[in-house]
């Protein structure tokens, strides 16, 4: 099933340029969130960070919506966008809160059983929590504009898909996870090549220089051109990842999402003297 999936969404990505724009948009909010970085340190880009996933998610979402009619021009992306933001934003905060309660509780249990220098275990438990929750919760935001679903219907459903997909969805995972390796490893050896007289003294460390060698050394030795043609890179991968995710995810929501439907269990129960029911 994955295969069909990605060859239809090439061929939606062919045919409806427009939702080539959340990728020029995702790509250059990561070239300048790279060159502020540079520029201005963490305390600035880990801000503009926040504004900048908030900004994307407009476009984002607006480009599920573009899908799910087919079609669409600018202002039917934006008017999308901002109609379903709210539905799409807010399963994401639940998921991020839930990931903070984790990391919370993780911290508590360790500092009671006296492991607080354990990070390696923590960390550990957290991603082993945090991987499930979020391959369950994968299509909330595609549950939420195709059909369009409430905050925590859209978890549900998600849910729901996933444990009734078990084996489509981890075909799709592994899939989704080879295009984003390739893509990386593709625009890597690009950077490298323009790179590569700066890079070339790093072949000549040893095995001590290379693990004493720091992010920041590598940010001197490939000097401001460096960080021009990284943030190039950086808008190449945003470009090329951001319409593959999205269309890829959509064509395989539609294709799992057909004939499966939420229903409720019947109740039966009874009204007492004053009016309140009784379930059974």
């Amino acid at each position: 099933m994955a295969i069909a999936e990605l060859k239809e969404a090439f061929i939606l990505l062919k045919r409806l340029p427009l939702i080539w724009i959340p990728g020029i948009i995702g790509g250059f909010l990561a070239a300048s969130l790279w060159v502020i970085y540079n520029l201005g340190g963490m305390f600035f880009s880990s801000r503009l960070l926040v504004i900048a996933w908030l900004v994307l998610l407009v476009f984002t979402t607006g480009m599920l919506v573009v899908i799910k009619n087919n079609g669409g021009d600018i202002r039917a992306m934006l008017e999308g966008g901002a109609r379903y933001y709210f539905k799409v934003l807010l399963p994401q905060l639940v998921i991020i809160f839930i990931g903070m309660v984790v990391v919370l509780l993780v911290m508590i249990t360790f500092a009671l059983i006296g492991a607080t220098s354990d990070t390696s275990m923590a960390t550990a438990l957290t991603i082993g929590f945090m991987i499930p929750t979020i391959i369950l919760t994968f299509f909330f935001d595609t549950a939420a504009v195709f059909e369009d679903r409430k905050v925590f219907e859209s978890l549900k459903r998600s849910i729901q898909l996933v444990f009734s997909h078990m084996n489509d969805v981890i075909a799709f995972l592994l899939v989704l996870a080879a295009i984003f390796i390739g893509i990386i490893f593709c625009l890597m050896v690009v950077w490298e090549a323009f790179l590569f007289d700066k890079l070339e003294p790093i072949t000549r460390y040893n095995e001590s220089q290379l693990l004493a060698f720091t992010p920041n050394q590598l940010l001197a030795m490939i000097g401001p051109e460096g960080m021009w043609i990284t943030a190039l890179m950086f808008f190449i991968g945003g470009l090329l990842l951001i319409p593959v995710f999205f269309c890829y995810k959509s064509c395989f929501f539609k294709k799992i999402a057909q004939g499966v439907i939420i229903t409720q269990e019947p109740t039966t129960g009874e009204y007492d003297r004053k009016g309140r029911y009784y379930k059974y």
